[in-house]
């Protein structure tokens, strides 16, 4: 007769979702990143239940700082910053594994101690040798702190214990600065034990497109050539460039968002079922489509560039991109990108994709617009129809997260009248609990060694080697087009829709 626990509830799926023994080492703690993400996000699965009661966290930087004031600098940013309500026993157990390691990155005697402090926890807390690294710094640092890892013996698995990697993006600037940067994180990490982030790939929203294509049999048969006239994927800010100059200048929109997070959307709305959902069968299925991408053959006609000037954010008055602290002057770095993509596949001959993602548009919104064609007869007289567009399906994946469906419904009176409705879910009016960061996710993915959320080596490649023609066609062309800051981007970007008889969305 086979054993059941009596006291777990059946209903309770948290329990293959409980990361085992383990600890976490982040690099940059200091940064922004720890202390508005990460800090909170482990807080928050540690308040969840889902990190072991011998869980370690420890903090790498230059700060001398002892454990007692690290602990202090986790605890004020967690109080300010976590998701779920702040409780003294949780935050007490998980003082218990907090450990601050001071160094410099090319400090050898540092990563001793850091490696000291590792056995330290495997002795005391039964961390069991499992320990996750989590570089937040950036990709520059990626090589010496590796390197460091090695060195101190703490970068190889052994048998009944892993190591493992957190690569925070951009995963470098060209396909050729991407291979580097996996070259030699590969020389200490085996390919398995290296996690490249995405947060947006760890958003409830992106993970409910897998859902509602597939576990819906309404969705899957519309969602090809036959019924879909294009798609638009769009991220857009409200805000400029937020003290991120130095990093921001010489990047740009398109290797800062199109590259990584649109394309990585585009891939999962454009992907064949996939036969589970283990990280090799999404991977291989992303990784069909992204060979798949065809660039347009007049990249003047399909893809903009724009750069944002001084106006007006709301009743804010800001001021433009050259103007902003750090930038140069001259600067042709664009702040909205916009482009067309084919996927030359069965199910989306002919179909365009419509990416674009700027800085100071009129509003914050990530979204996937699945357009449909019209009907292909229509039995009303034209004016019953002038204020019809097209069928759509929205997922929303921020802020307001949820999924909104748009047909047409005849106007309540005596005329035959069709106008546009929507039929609107939304996350937070359907669901008691609230949806969890981004970054727990992700976190507890690393912790459990599940990685299907994570962009592949692969992947990433072929997502260089569709920006990359782009970026050099840019690179002749000059200063990008300005667009004035609360507005929806440059007129050469609504002029590229135009041109195939679309018009952009307004989210």
């Amino acid at each position: 007769m086979a054993w059941t626990n009596p006291l777990r509830d059946p209903r309770d799926l948290r329990l293959p979702r409980i990361a085992g023994p383990c600890s976490l080492v982040i690099f940059g703690v200091t940064g922004d990143l720890a202390k508005k993400k990460l800090l909170p996000a482990v807080y928050d699965l540690a308040n969840r239940g889902l990190l072991p009661p011998g869980f370690g966290l420890i903090g790498f930087g230059r700060r001398e700082w002892s454990n007692e004031q690290f602990a202090n600098f986790v605890e004020e940013h967690v109080r300010e910053r976590c998701r779920t309500p702040f409780n003294e026993d949780t935050f007490a157990q998980l003082r218990k594994g907090l450990r601050f390691v001071t160094g410099t990155f090319d400090d050898a005697a540092a990563f001793g101690r850091l490696s000291d402090t590792v056995s330290e926890l495997d002795r005391d807390l039964g961390t069991r040798g499992n320990h996750a690294f989590y570089m937040s710094v950036p990709p520059r640092a990626f090589p010496v702190v590796s390197r460091q890892l090695a060195a101190c013996g703490l970068a190889h698995s052994t048998e009944g214990a892993w190591r493992r990697v957190i690569i925070e993006k951009p995963f470098g600037h060209d396909l050729a600065s991407a291979k580097e940067l996996d070259r030699v994180v590969s020389e200490v990490f085996a390919p398995e034990s290296v996690f490249r982030i995405d947060h947006y790939l760890g958003k409830e929203t992106v993970q409910n497109l897998l859902a509602l294509r597939f576990a819906n049999t309404m969705f899957e048969p519309i969602w090809n050539a036959n019924y879909v006239s294009h798609v638009q994927i769009t991220m857009a800010e409200d805000m400029g460039v937020a003290g991120r100059a130095g990093y921001y200048d010489g990047i740009g929109a398109a290797r800062d968002v199109i590259q990584n997070h649109l394309l990585q959307l585009m891939a999962l709305t454009a992907m064949e079922e996939p036969v589970s959902f283990t990280a090799a069968d999404l991977t291989a299925e992303k990784t069909k489509v992204l060979s798949a991408i065809r660039l347009p053959h007049d990249l003047a006609a399909h893809t903009a560039r724009g750069q944002y000037a001084a106006g007006w954010q709301g009743s804010e008055r800001v001021v433009g991109y050259l103007d902003e602290k750090g930038i140069d002057p001259a600067s042709t770095t664009e702040t909205y990108a916009a482009i067309r993509l084919d996927v030359d596949t069965r199910r989306w001959a002919g179909v365009p994709f419509y990416l674009r993602t700027g800085k100071r548009l009129g509003k914050r919104v990530t979204e996937i617009a699945v357009v449909f064609k019209r009907a292909p007869h229509l039995p009303f007289e034209t004016t019953a129809t002038k204020e019809l567009g097209h069928n759509a399906v929205v997922i929303r994946v921020q802020p307001d997260e949820g999924v909104t469906m748009r047909f047409g419904s005849k106007v309540p009176g005596t005329a035959m009248e069709v106008r546009d409705v929507s039929m609107d879910f939304s996350y937070g009016r359907s669901f008691t609990e609230a949806s969890p960061e981004a970054y727990e996710r992700l976190i507890l993915d690393v912790l459990l060694g599940d990685p299907p959320l994570f962009p592949t080596t692969r992947e990433v490649e072929l997502s260089w080697e569709i920006l990359d023609p782009i970026e050099e066609f840019w690179s002749t062309l000059g200063q990008p087009q300005p667009y004035r800051s609360g507005t929806w981007g440059p007129e050469e970007a609504d002029a590229m829709l135009a041109r195939d008889g679309h018009h952009w969305r307004m989210p």
